[in-house]
């Protein structure tokens, strides 16, 4: 795969998962957008990642580390840092049994539309970035 390939890959998927958040909050189904959000700002931390570093992103999850070996961390305002601070448990808490009861009370529909929103303003930021 071409390095445009890799990148066209990861905003295809993140996307994809970006419009599956939207239908799980019009569903009620709100530990689920928490999640797909989370995956959304991965994938397209990932295609930055394939677009700026020679070597393939690493296999982790973690929001922060990713914009760091991206080369991104620095370039995130105050909101954005905050928001994959907030978003980076949520992959693993929105998994397991014994987050879950906690994190379902935190996400109310509003906390989930605030959600949706900060996860298209930050893939629009990472579009715009690589001039797509």
């Amino acid at each position: 795969m071409t390095k445009e390939e890799r990148v066209k890959y990861w905003i295809d998927i993140a996307e994809y998962d970006f419009d599956t958040a939207k239908v799980m909050l019009k569903s009620g189904r709100r530990l689920y957008v928490a999640f797909m959000c989370h995956q959304v700002v991965e994938k397209m931390l990932k295609a930055y990642w394939c677009a700026t570093q020679e070597k393939e992103p690493p296999y982790i999850h973690n929001l922060n580390r990713l914009a760091e070996g991206a080369g991104l961390l620095t370039e995130l305002n105050e909101k954005q840092c905050d928001f994959i601070e907030t978003l980076t448990p949520m992959n693993i808490e929105a998994r397991y049994p014994e987050y879950k009861d906690q994190l379902s009370r935190a996400l109310t529909p509003k906390y989930c539309r605030s959600i949706v929103n900060d996860t298209k303003d930050f893939m629009q930021w990472i579009k715009k970035k690589l001039s797509i």
